[in-house]
């Protein structure tokens, strides 16, 4: 008579049934109103630098999503602007699915009036002005891009003058004493 450690009968049915039911808790880590539906995954990334002291009293990594603004060459204007970039679009797309997400739960709380639809109303209301929120990151991405693209319009007499400068083209020059 073979003996199983699988728990059968209703014991294994229940526990699978449970599984399934909790995903979509595990999948975002979201616990309440709506545990049970999809909630997508969101990665928080912290560097800790304690040794992020910068010369000329710049800010930490650890502080600011930004490099210091020190701009003493057209490589560090571009740095910056890139950065900004990058950061605000990241953060607009995290604002956007974070005003869907509050959406979908205030649209679950019930209207105190019973009004047909109200939860949903006073849900889009709350989460338009997190959605301008992101669209306002949107532009503020645009807008660094455009930065970047005017300063090398404005000064391109100046960049054009130090690039001709340091990039002359080197001649062989013939060293008559080898022969």
């Amino acid at each position: 008579m073979a003996t199983s450690t699988r728990t059968g009968g209703t014991n294994g049915a229940a526990n699978k049934g449970n599984k399934f039911a909790n995903a979509g808790a595990a999948a975002g880590g979201f616990v309440g109103a709506l545990g049970g539906s999809f909630v997508p995954p969101v990665n928080v990334t912290v560097n800790n630098n304690k040794n992020g002291a910068r010369g000329g009293g710049g800010r930490s990594h650890a502080e600011s999503l930004l490099p210091a603004p020190e701009f003493t060459s057209p490589a560090q204007v571009r740095n910056y602007c890139n950065t900004l970039r990058a950061a605000a679009v990241t953060l607009s797309i995290e604002v956007a699915m974070g005003a869907e997400i509050l959406k979908g739960v205030l649209a679950a709380v019930p209207d105190p009036d019973g009004r047909a639809f109200g939860s949903r109303v006073r849900a889009a209301k709350v989460a338009r002005k997190m959605q301008r929120s992101a669209d306002a990151l949107r532009d503020a991405a645009k807008n660094a891009a455009a930065c970047y693209a005017v300063f090398q319009q404005e000064y391109e007499e100046e960049i054009q003058r130090v690039r001709h400068r340091a990039r002359k083209p080197q001649q062989p020059v013939m060293n008559w004493a080898q022969q």
